[in-house]
């Protein structure tokens, strides 16, 4: 058999082995995974290479406006540039619907801009910011149907902050449907409550954002959140969990059967309140929310991913400029209440796993895999051609070097922000060559691929594994209403 691409001498790291193996390569597609295969049209040698699953980042804001109405620093071209030189070589990112716009042209108009742009492939979650009897009944069903398998809810921010009632309306539809329902858990008005009061003193500085979002507002939001999806019996994914008292909450619901997932991002386990805590409003730099927390927290992070209470790895890249069109828009005078909430890290989510998680020993090849790509493909729907090393599967493939260090710096990065928090942080390994769909797109620091390339992933009903979880059988409401739909066929 002749290949297209063959990857030889390599040491290859699926979900479940690693092992030295080749790859052949063809029509897009792994063929061959054997020893000593021949070489194929194009042939690279992965001699003292890490051979693994390209990344899913199945978090990241992409050419989308915030709630305030700030546009992102990246569009499809410059945020999917980006994630491919980090080893990314699928994302899913927003399709936002803010207050007053139409569902179907909202879905319209992401998928024409990535379309245009995208140089790997894509899928979108929808963003829910206003409820309606027509997207309850028709644009949400259609759009499940039309492979956007999943559905985000914030229950904080004032423009797009869903009450209790109407979340219950769309854990309904996506478990009738079999969407996954993604939650922003804070609660607004702890939050709300501090911010004021701060303001009043005339506390405005960056730190102050975390204290205004103190960790008792994920808590208390995780866990009704969790409690809204048990009465309803529906699974749902609580994203970018950063505090342990959050933590605890989501990992005693699992045991006791409730059927919710967690992800959280790498500014969880790599920066801290401290860096909030800077000379003027540099601290706006390190700002999201929820904020990162402190070194304690950080050992829990890392214990969640260990034990699979968080069980996907996504960057929740927010890119906004440093000035007044992004992160300031007052300038000097901006307050923590005014400034763009969310930091940058499409690029460098694999690299700082690999270095302080792989390569420190705390992860295992496995782990790594499972956590940046197979755990994300089995959560979104994805399992079926993306997420892993296998017969079959699209050819997304990327090759580490583990011998080469880098000091970070932005100057050295691909997307449009203009700086990174992780700036002067020292990594060991780096991608070195990137290949999607059997197509090499990165390779020795060159982009290799065409603006539009990527193609759009119609998903499939989300499969997501409870590693760890019981599975009782208690009587829910939803037993008495006839509620039960797509959503529990994974289960």
């Amino acid at each position: 058999m002749t290949f297209d691409l063959t990857i030889r001498n390599g040491r290859v790291s699926t979900s479940h082995a690693t092992f030295m193996a080749d790859l052949g390569i063809s029509d897009g597609k792994i063929v061959a995974i054997s020893q000593h295969l021949p070489a194929g049209k194009q042939d690279l040698d992965a001699t003292g290479k890490w051979v693994m699953p390209g990344g899913i980042d199945s978090h990241a804001h992409i050419e989308q406006a915030s709630s305030t109405g700030v546009m992102c620093a990246d569009d499809f071209y410059s945020a999917t540039v980006s994630a491919a030189f980090g080893g990314t070589t699928t994302v899913i990112p927003f399709a936002a619907q803010h207050k007053g716009q139409h569902v179907p042209r909202v879905i319209e108009e992401y998928a024409k801009r990535a379309a245009e742009k995208a140089v790997i492939d894509y899928g979108f979650h929808l963003i829910l910011s206003e409820v309606t009897p027509e997207m309850l009944n028709e644009d949400l069903p259609r759009a499940i149907a039309q492979g956007i398998t999943s559905l985000k809810v914030y229950m904080t921010y004032d423009a797009l902050k869903i009450d209790d009632y109407h979340l219950l309306e769309i854990m309904e539809v996506a478990g009738r449907e079999g969407a996954m329902v993604m939650i922003h858990a804070e609660n607004h008005d702890v939050i709300r409550w501090l911010a004021k009061r701060l303001l009043a003193k005339g506390l405005k500085a960056p730190k102050f954002h975390g204290v205004a979002h103190d960790a008792i507002a994920e808590t208390e939001a995780s866990a009704r959140a969790i409690a809204l999806a048990k009465l309803l019996d529906v699974p749902i994914l609580l994203v970018h969990i950063s505090g342990p008292e959050a933590i605890e909450v989501i990992r005693s619901a699992r045991t006791l059967g409730s059927k919710v997932h967690a992800e959280t991002c790498p500014q969880y386990l790599f920066l801290t309140q401290e860096d909030m805590d800077q000379e003027g409003l540099e601290g706006a730099k390190f700002c999201c929310s929820p904020p990162a927390r402190d070194k304690a927290a950080q050992a829990q992070v890392w214990r969640g991913l260990l034990d699979g209470t968080l069980g996907v790895y996504s960057s929740d890249h927010a890119p906004f400029k440093f000035d007044t069109t992004g992160k300031l828009p007052k300038g000097d005078a901006t307050t923590f209440k005014e400034m763009a909430n969310g930091v940058p890290g499409l690029e460098l989510r694999l690299p700082l796993l690999f270095s302080e998680g792989l390569l420190t020993g705390r992860l295992s090849p496995e782990q790594f895999v499972r956590l940046t790509a197979t755990n994300h493909a089995q959560m979104y729907g994805l399992e079926h051609r993306k997420g892993d090393i296998a017969i079959g599967m699209d050819a997304d493939v990327v090759l580490w070097d583990p011998q080469e260090c880098r000091t970070v710096t932005w100057n050295d990065l691909h997307d449009n922000v203009g700086y990174t928090p992780y700036e002067g942080r020292e990594l060991r390994g780096w991608p070195s060559t990137v290949i999607s769909r059997g197509e090499v797109i990165v390779d020795a620091g060159k982009l290799q691929a065409a603006r539009g390339r990527g193609i759009f992933l119609p998903r499939q009903i989300p499969k997501p594994i409870l590693e760890s979880a019981a599975h009782p059988k208690p009587s829910h409401a939803s037993d008495w209403l006839g509620l039960k739909g797509k959503a529990w066929a994974a289960y």
